[in-house]
């Protein structure tokens, strides 16, 4: 199980190993829903080719990622494929599923 601090710092690692010129031309606002006991709600806004993240609930998100905290340590962490995630129905998408496609060429490995 991945401890509280494990999953809390995956979203600052994912703005560090941002690719702003693989953004081009996304200013959108992801939502990260994540359950179980390290679990809890965080987002990433990407604009203009930067990017900032938080915790907590946040307005008008153009797409939500629902995903135990333990599958998306395991996604983010390359222990767990993304897409096979998604296919098992360990990790779901609502709203805009070509941003989903678009986020796994953001990050560097």
């Amino acid at each position: 199980m991945a401890a509280a601090d494990e999953v809390k710092n995956i979203f600052p690692s994912m703005a560090e190993r941002f690719l702003p010129e693989k953004a081009d031309g996304i200013n959108a606002t992801i939502l990260f829903d994540l359950s179980g006991d390290n679990g809890g709600m965080f987002w990433l806004k990407i604009s203009s080719g930067s990017i900032e993240h938080g915790e907590g609930e946040i307005g008008d998100p153009a797409m939500t990622l629902k995903a135990s905290a333990d599958d998306w340590h395991a996604v983010s962490t390359g222990q767990l494929n993304a897409m096979q995630a998604f296919m098992t129905g360990k990790l779901k998408i609502l709203g805009d599923m070509s941003l989903a496609m678009k986020l796994q060429t953001m990050f560097a490995q």
